[in-house]
């Protein structure tokens, strides 16, 4: 049997205005997991940070904490900690200053908090620095000194919003395993919010796709990216390439072709695709699919004959523009490719990722 949930979001709604951002959310973390909320601009992830924080009130719904009913509750109650994107540390105070705020609007004993702030020092790598003005630091050790500020106040949930978007990307990278391990370290409940799928997949246990204000898909960060469950988190995730295509059942398998170029098809595991027949879209991953010439892939592939258009180096190999009768696609190559030169795009059929397409959805051509 599963582990109570720390976190239970039942129904959630938030709108402004008459502006519904939160469409009825369902949600249950568990104690120590690491959650991420992932999705596009204006999707409701950060509203729905805000509005377990107490920020912002939700206008439906229900959330719970340890079984107790929070909604009513003021942020400084709910036993939850903020990051912030922007840091939001006061320029006039010292590192310690800052990082022992929220424990001296507790009333904690000062020696108390001089404890427990040189701990945190010492656990963040901020060892020696917190005499120091927050101005006279980097952006990683300004989002360490975030950091340890929320983690001072000892609390079982911590919110991150974003935190590492304004740091260059060698810090980045740094800064995800370090959250994560000190994450790992005090058993803290954490709730990432990003827009960057690569720090998801990283950082978190679970991931929670969210889209329009709607939970799209929930699942490990595997699950996620190798079994998508709709064509909006198979883009998110990576596999961008659409095109449009047909399937077709007879007694013993699935066809699958091409819409513009019906000759063009290949057999589907029937236990793979759950699928109906009809109008489908097909999506799948740039570095999943290879380049050739005609006849030269194995059979379990879908092959689509083209010219190449671009050629971009990536460092390590290049990214290839390819013009097709059914669209562009972007494969990625380990060679050199020559613009104006004929090429066939083989797509495994595990590497596809099949989803219905309404009936009435126009199938462009290109241009």
């Amino acid at each position: 049997m599963g582990a109570e949930p720390i976190i239970s979001l039942r129904g959630l709604r938030v709108a402004y205005g008459s502006n519904e951002v939160l469409k009825g959310i369902d949600l249950a973390i568990t104690p120590g997991s690491f959650v991420a909320l992932l999705g596009a601009s204006g999707c409701g992830k950060t509203t729905l940070l805000r509005t377990l924080s107490g920020f912002t009130p939700a206008s439906g719904g229900s959330i719970t904490v340890n079984g107790r009913d929070i909604q009513n509750e003021p942020p400084e109650r709910r036993g939850m900690a903020m990051v912030f994107q922007s840091y939001a540390l006061w320029s006039h105070m010292s590192v310690a200053q800052n990082m022992g705020y929220g424990l001296k609007l507790r009333r904690v004993p000062r020696e108390d908090i001089r404890r427990r702030v040189d701990a945190l020092l010492t656990m963040l790598g901020l060892e020696g620095y917190g005499d120091r003005s927050v101005t006279e630091l980097s952006g990683g050790q300004r989002q360490r000194v975030a950091l340890g500020r929320a983690l001072a106040v000892e609390p079982q949930i911590l919110l991150l919003d974003e935190p590492l978007s304004n740091l260059d990307a060698r810090i980045r990278l740094q800064m995800r395993h370090e959250i994560r391990s000190i994450q790992r370290h005090l058993g803290v409940t954490a709730i990432l919010v990003t827009h960057d799928r690569e720090e998801a997949m990283v950082m978190a246990d679970q991931v929670v796709i969210l889209d329009q204000g709607k939970i799209a898909q929930i699942g490990s960060p595997e699950e996620v990216y190798q079994r998508p469950q709709t064509p909006y988190v198979a883009s998110f995730m990576g596999a961008e390439n659409i095109v449009a295509c047909e399937t077709i059942r007879d007694a013993a398998s699935m066809t699958l072709r091409l819409a513009h170029t019906p000759q063009v098809a290949v057999r589907l595991d029937e236990n793979a695709f759950s699928v109906p027949a009809g109008p489908v879209q097909v999506h799948f991953r740039s570095e999943m699919a290879s380049l050739g010439a005609a006849g030269d892939a194995p059979d379990n592939c879908l092959r689509i004959p083209g010219t190449i258009t671009q050629a971009s180096y990536l460092g390590g190999g290049y990214r290839c523009e390819i013009k097709t009768d059914c669209g562009h696609f972007f494969i990625d190559h380990p060679r050199p490719a020559q613009i104006g030169d004929a090429a066939t795009i083989n797509i495994p059929v595990s590497a596809l990722h099949v989803f219905v397409r309404p009936g009435n959805t126009e199938v462009p051509r290109p241009s």
